[in-house]
């Protein structure tokens, strides 16, 4: 119909005018962007399933706090302003497999029913509408993160009357809120619908709260005035009060964390023993503020008295006392101090030299670099007698060796700390050598112990291991004697120590014997695999010093190295003549000579060689070379590059025979006249097929080779023809410990400290959990032991990686932190509650648990309100603190007055300091259920709730009316 008068009117106009060729047409059918926006709003509450009423059931003591919250958000324009809707729910059990589509009559809604509810009144812990309005369900729009605020009053009630409509065309009963003015007022306004029934929610926003409110009476009145109820006399009012005190900074408790002494430390008074440890705890209280709430619940009008003459609300009376700690924004722990200061190290990028503006090893370089002794080197013996040369000793002359490179004033670190340091990393440099061994074996953990799976898990290293203590000065020198370049400085040291052992065979203390374990840290490794050295060198030195002497091989265990065993032949031999060569040829032709069999370990049972009925027997062979994981990672990385043609995968396959040979040249040499199938047996005995025999006794088939070893090309084969009968001491090494040895070393003396920071990062954290755990045992605190579980997984799963992420390395940080914050706090409580005093066994009990709930709840509940143990205590805190107060304010504003008076009289007319301060907050809720807008209209829940501090005045309310019968 609009669109044909439209129409007519267009067509009129063009007759009229026939110059006229442009015309508007304007369609009054289209929706507007208001209409859209409102649209929109009842689409996301259709796709919330938000549409009718709400079953649930009554909300118990707490649950508001304590219960689920779920939250979904959705982004909705109003034209090209971007708002956002958000639900906000209480996941209650009960209520998930009812359905929303069966509405009862006469049923106000859930928000409606819980205006009255008096079991979750100031919840600690909740959204600010749910603490103002006590809902369980609502809507909020707000606008979007980069939008500006609804402030204009004509914008704002676009906005409400768009969400009233929505409401009533959708029949949703769940409040739809709409955030107004400056975000960080928190001012909302909105409305929930029913069947015949409408709350408002309304909100009045101050800095400042006028004089007449600022007590229960003048807030009585605003109320009274607000649902104006035309009932004479008023029904009932419910009251609910609730005070809080600030008690700030403890003065009267002293503080139990007993600081390092630093200027001991920086003056290098420190024993080694100082140096194992870590330490632990706050430098400063971390509890800031304990807040204490005195509720009055349900009270009614006319039993209290509270107006700016007289008050009934004493603190001590109330009959309900909760408490809550504020914790200290990010307090200075020790723990966690030497934790980020030793990170830091992780982002230098100097190498020692350029730190330290010299390089020790040089200078020693260049006072041995005398041509002229070179052949005296040359004859000098390669090792010290370790029978005539103590481990002491030999410690002791590797200091004065060291020392005469560097003038003291120059040295980052001073000889005593630098003593005390070398003393705890090399603690036997004060043993003999029995003693030192003694002490090595009993300090390797147990496969059974927490620690061992601990360090396996982070892949540090045994936690009373070398690399640990190591780990622990780099982190105690970085903190307190000099930072990175103290760091340098320890780290050449260290070195320095590290080549003189290998020089010396002297064996590197605090390391488990035997290959790297590829478990640890990479540095670990590498210590282990220098250590490997010095055990095969003194093994080899020791063989050559016993000479030809008749030690039975059968003593020695199969597992023993090669190099241990002695014998009359050096490692390297003259080549035979050739006179000598023939003569030797001549007499192998003769028959009654047979070879010489060498290196025999024991017989192999009761096997006997396949060619001849000599026993077979097990050879002395040498061990697989130790190897750490990045040296596997550059083999594989060769092997790798092969490529898989044929030829590449020969030649792989031989690279990888060399241990295969070995054993081969020294079984042809135990076992003369053998042969591969000999070898098998022994080596491999799954490829080989014993004979098989039936059930007459007859045999059916020899023993012979496996499939696989009859493979042509088979490489086993191809090795046994080119094996030569040479036992294990005659045959070059497959462990070169002095390349090794001097590859380690090299590898050392090039690590930057960033790179020593970052080898040891799984030492310290592992240190430092072990120390966490150490101290949270005397506490006992459950989020303690939950935290650290957490942070042990996460830690694990980044330090196995080869270059774990700095960013996530910092967060492991931070979360140690803060579980030493929480566990200071328990102290702090503790101290202030004084659990270690002389209260009664009951008390204690009860003490304990107040204050485990303290660090594990928002709010804790007095038992025995101002009455109980706690409540005793938390009173004299506040009367201590009172008085501490009125003393200092008498002493700084009443001491020259009472000198010009000449005299200091007057304590008794002054006025009685009160056991409390002022409340720093007051929150008053009220409550009743009057008939509005009419005296026959249904009588609704309205609620108030006003909140009073120093910089805020703010009231809550929502006020329900009939929408029949009004």
């Amino acid at each position: 119909m609009h669109l044909e008068r439209n129409k007519q009117r267009a067509k009129m106009a063009a007759d009229s005018d026939p110059e006229s060729e442009v015309f508007e047409i304007t369609d009054f059918t289209t929706a507007s962007e208001w209409e859209r926006f409102i649209s929109r709003v009842e689409e996301v509450l259709n796709d919330w399933k938000l549409i009718g009423s709400g079953v649930g059931k009554p909300l118990e003591k707490g649950e508001l706090t304590s219960g689920s919250w779920e939250e979904h958000t959705q982004e909705i324009n109003f034209a090209d302003f971007r708002f956002s809707i958000t639900h906000h729910c209480l996941k209650q059990e009960s209520t998930e497999n009812e359905s929303r589509d069966e509405p009862e009559e006469d049923a106000y809604p859930l928000a409606m029913q819980d205006l009255l509810c008096m079991n979750n009144d100031f919840p600690p812990r909740a959204h600010c509408l749910v603490r103002w309005f006590g809902l369980r369900e609502f809507l909020v729009i707000s606008p979007g993160a980069n939008c500006e605020a609804v402030v204009s009053e004509s914008k704002c009630n676009l906005l409400l009357s768009s969400v009233s409509i929505a409401l009533a065309n959708t029949g949703c009963q769940v409040p739809l809120l709409v955030q107004i003015q400056q975000k960080w007022r928190k001012v909302y306004a909105g409305e929930c619908q029913g069947p015949g029934v409408r709350t408002d929610f309304e909100m009045v926003h101050l800095r400042k709260a006028p004089g007449q409110y600022t007590h229960l009476s003048g807030l009585l009145d605003i109320f009274k005035n607000k649902i104006g109820c035309p009932l004479t006399p008023l029904p009932p009012i419910s009251i609910s009060i609730r005070f809080t005190f600030v008690l700030q900074d403890g003065q009267q408790c002293s503080w139990p964390q007993q600081p390092p002494d630093f200027d001991a430390l920086l003056a290098g008074e420190v024993g080694g023993v100082e140096f194992g440890k870590l330490p632990f705890g706050a430098c400063e209280d971390p509890i800031s503020e304990l807040h204490l709430a005195t509720t009055w619940p349900n009270l009614t009008e006319g039993i209290v008295v509270d107006n700016d003459v007289y008050s009934d609300l004493d603190p001590l009376q109330a009959p309900h006392w909760s408490v809550r700690v504020r914790k200290a924004d990010n307090p200075q722990c020790l723990l966690g101090e030497f934790l980020t200061e030793f990170f830091k190290l992780c982002c230098r990028k100097e190498t020692s030299e350029e730190i330290l503006g010299r390089n020790a090893v040089d200078e020693e370089g260049k006072e041995n670099s005398d041509i002229s002794q070179a052949l005296s080197k040359l004859t000098e013996p390669t090792a010290v007698p370790i029978h005539k040369l103590s481990v002491s000793s030999m410690v002791h002359s590797a200091r004065k060796r060291i020392r005469r490179n560097r003038r003291a004033e120059e040295s980052p670190l001073n000889n005593d700390v630098l003593n005390s340091i070398l003393l705890y990393l090399f603690p036997d440099a004060a043993l003999d050598k029995a003693d030192s061994s003694e002490v090595r074996s009993s300090q390797e953990p147990t496969r059974d112990s927490e620690d061992y799976h601990l360090y396996n898990q982070l892949k540090s290293a045994p936690s009373d291991s070398l690399t640990s203590r190591l780990a622990l000065c780099v982190c105690v020198v970085n903190f307190h004697h000099g930072g990175v370049r103290a760091v340098a400085h320890l780290w050449q040291e260290f070195v320095l120590e590290m080549r003189y052992r290998w020089e010396n065979n002297c064996l590197i203390y605090g390391l488990a014997g035997g290959a790297p374990d590829l478990r640890c840290c990479l540095l670990h490794q590498k210590l282990q695999m220098l250590n490997c050295c010095i055990e095969r060198k003194r093994a080899r030195d020791d063989g050559r010093k016993s000479g030809a002497s008749d030690r039975s091989r059968a003593d020695v265990s199969p597992g023993k190295s090669w190099d241990s065993w002695s014998d009359s032949e050096e490692e390297f031999f003259e080549c035979l003549s050739d006179t000598e060569e023939m003569k030797e040829t001549d007499s192998e032709k003769r028959p009654a000579n047979k070879s010489k069999a060498e290196g025999r370990l024991q017989p192999h049972g009761k096997l006997t060689l396949l060619r001849s009925p000599e026993p077979l027997y097990i050879p002395v062979t040498q061990e697989p070379a130790p190897m750490t994981e990045d040296l596997l990672e550059e083999q594989s990385e060769v092997l790798a590059k092969l490529g898989t043609s044929a030829e590449g995968a020969h030649l792989r396959a031989r690279m990888q025979s060399a241990c295969l040979l070995s054993d081969m040249e020294s079984f042809k040499a135990a076992n003369p006249g053998c042969c591969l199938e000999d070898f098998v047996r022994w080596y491999s005995p799954r490829d080989y097929v014993e004979d098989e025999v039936d059930e007459a006794g007859q045999t059916v088939t020899r023993g012979e080779l496996s499939a696989r070893m009859k493979i042509p090309g088979n490489m086993w084969v191809e090795a046994w023809d080119t094996a030569k009968a040479t036992p294990a001491r005659r045959q070059k090494r497959l462990f070169d410990d002095t390349k090794e040895a001097e590859k380690v070393l090299h590898y050392l003396s090039q690590q930057k400290p960033s790179d020593l920071t970052q080898h040891l990062m799984p030492c310290v954290l592992h240190v430092a959990l072990l120390k966490i755990k150490e101290e949270e045992a005397s506490e006992d605190i459950a989020s303690v032991r939950k935290a650290l579980q957490q942070v042990t997984a996460h830690a694990s799963k980044l330090l196995r990686h080869p270059n774990p992420d700095f960013k996530k390395l910092e967060d492991v940080i931070a979360q140690m932190s803060a579980v030493e914050a929480v566990i200071a706090c328990s102290r702090s409580l503790k101290n202030k509650f004084g659990i270690a005093g002389g209260q009664r066994e009951d008390d204690t009990d009860e003490l304990q648990r107040f204050v485990s709930c303290l660090l594990e709840e928002p709010e804790v509940s007095v038992i025995g309100a101002g009455r109980g143990p706690a409540g005793t205590i938390i009173h004299k805190l506040f009367v201590s603190s009172q008085r501490l107060v009125d003393s200092s304010d008498e002493a700084a504003l009443l001491a020259p007055m009472e000198d010009e008076a000449g005299h200091s009289g007057g304590t008794d007319d002054r006025k009685a300091v009160p056991d409390f301060p002022p409340p720093a907050g007051r929150e008053v809720l009220l409550r009743t259920c009057v008939p509005r807008p009419a005296p026959y209209s249904k009588a609704l829940p309205q609620r108030l709730f006003c909140v009073l501090t120093r910089d805020e005045f703010r009231l809550a309310g929502a006020f329900s009316s009939d929408t029949c019968f009004f």
